[in-house]
């Protein structure tokens, strides 16, 4: 089965049970999906059923939502056209980051396989689109992670340490315009020097973030330099 064979609808099912997971850390339940997509409890139950009787998901009754082997080959298909998109829009289109993500909802379902070859030569073969996403492989292999690099959500960094923004929820309403008005980007040094209950602030800047966002930025914290020591003669 080719991803072009696929509905627009079933298409767009397998990425959000793919991203659910990828950003969760655990499969998607009926009320994620009724989130991502923005579409009703009943209707979800339907179209899972449906991709479950083709060999696309597995979901137990009143449990977990998951990919089959099948379905997470098409779910990766669409998730590196939608970030080579993204990246192509950013990259050489000019578009701002935060216009992007809409627009490549639907370009990904037009697009065929050869021009997104070509964007993928033209990008340089890029391994993270402009939010910090891993782009998946044409084989459907996912970029390396360094292993000593841990990401926590800024929500949960701790205070008066250097951090480095590392992955920003490109779908938020909201965020990625509130960090482009803050001059804030990936790959920006911050450092959360206050938490409390609805927000936190950053330096430089001190600027304020409200926490439903700091869950969707995902940090690393960056090594402290050794002091070097001179050794006494």
């Amino acid at each position: 089965m080719d991803i072009g064979e696929l509905s627009q609808s079933t298409q767009d099912y397998l990425k959000a049970v793919w991203n659910i997971e990828e950003w969760s850390g655990h499969p998607a339940a009926t009320s994620d999906l009724a989130g991502a997509l923005q579409v009703s409890l009943p209707a979800i139950s339907a179209q899972v059923k449906k991709l479950s009787e083709q060999g696309l998901l597995t979901h137990a009754k009143y449990g977990a939502i998951t990919l089959t082997d099948l379905g997470r080959d098409l779910a990766l298909a669409m998730v590196r056209r939608h970030r080579l998109i993204e990246t192509f829009l950013v990259e050489i289109v000019g578009s701002p980051w935060d216009e992007v993500h809409a627009d490549a909802e639907r370009l990904e379902h037009a697009i065929s396989d050869t021009l997104l070859a070509r964007f993928d030569d033209l990008l340089g073969h890029p391994t993270h689109d402009p939010h910090g996403d891993p782009i998946p492989g044409a084989d459907g292999s996912l970029p390396t992670r360094d292993a000593s690099t841990k990401t926590i959500p800024l929500s949960q960094a701790p205070a008066e340490v250097p951090l480095r923004i590392v992955r920003v929820h490109d779908s938020l309403p909201g965020l990625l315009d509130y960090l482009s008005r803050a001059s804030i980007s990936v790959g920006a040094t911050v450092k959360v020097n206050r938490h409390d209950a609805k927000e936190l602030t950053l330096q430089p800047g001190g600027r304020s973030v409200p926490r439903e966002f700091a869950d969707r930025i995902l940090v690393a914290v960056m090594p402290v330099p050794r002091t070097p020591t001179t050794r006494a003669e």
